[in-house]
């Protein structure tokens, strides 16, 4: 890339799971290039953008909490960098890669891109500082309705409800990213990071905060049958029978 704008790529294919050495990895790539870079730009290979953690392999299975307290604090670390994100979102950001991709400052998309909060299908409270974030992007009503329904969000529905910043064509989610980002970078740099302090105000202590809050419920949660059975739904892509239980 250049001095103005750096690039954050992740690399895990199919989908992209994070898990806490990757999205540490990712941090620490951000953390270094703040201040070196006008704007950094979030991305990813393959289809999707994220499909959060992944279930049903590794550290989630040996232990859920843990492996959630690791990305989280990872998360709050990324909530604290001081350089614009554009976040390029192909495919699908799910769960906590909607997560990742609601802690960049602006979200780029393509009609096919699928937002989806899937916590609830899975018999579990919202992660990654979804909490504060989704409800400030969309409303409170708005966010209500993705995360009770784990209903998908399309890019150009994204785009009318302010999920997302702009519609790219087919194929240039990266490029139309890269451009915002070059338009941001053009602006004096520290007049960016004063209005951005501004506007934020104190998101990150908010953001920690609703971390802690997520964790404890999902801890809560995740003892339960249904969040059992939905996560077993999930893995056998299967429809979830739920208890109340």
């Amino acid at each position: 890339m250049t001095d103005e704008v750096g690039l954050l790529e992740m690399t895990r294919p199919p989908a992209n799971h994070i898990d806490e050495s990757l999205l540490g990895r990712l941090v620490d790539a951000a953390v270094e290039l703040d201040g070196k870079c006008r704007v950094l730009v979030l991305a990813s290979t393959g289809r999707h953008f994220c499909a959060g953690a992944d279930l049903g392999e590794g550290d989630f299975v040996r232990d859920r909490a843990a492996a959630a307290a690791g990305l989280y604090r990872h998360g709050k670390r990324l909530f604290g960098v001081r350089t614009p994100i554009v976040a390029a979102v192909q495919g699908s950001a799910v769960g906590g890669g909607l997560g990742l991709a609601c802690a960049a400052d602006f979200r780029v998309a393509e009609a096919s891109t699928r937002f989806v909060a899937n916590f609830a299908r899975l018999g579990f409270h919202q992660g990654f500082g979804l909490s504060v974030t989704l409800p400030e992007l969309v409303g409170r009503q708005f966010a209500t309705d993705m995360l009770l329904t784990a209903r998908r969000v399309g890019g150009e529905e994204a785009v009318r409800v302010g999920l997302a910043d702009r519609l790219a064509a087919p194929g240039r989610v990266r490029d139309t990213a890269l451009e915002l980002a070059g338009q941001i970078a053009a602006s004096a740099p520290l007049a960016v990071r004063s209005i951005r302090g501004t506007l934020r105000g104190d998101l990150v202590e908010r953001v920690g905060a609703a971390l802690d809050h997520e964790l404890a419920e999902q801890r809560v949660l995740w003892a339960t049958r249904d969040s059992a059975e939905g996560i077993e739904a999930s893995l056998e892509r299967r429809t979830p029978a739920f208890l109340g239980e």
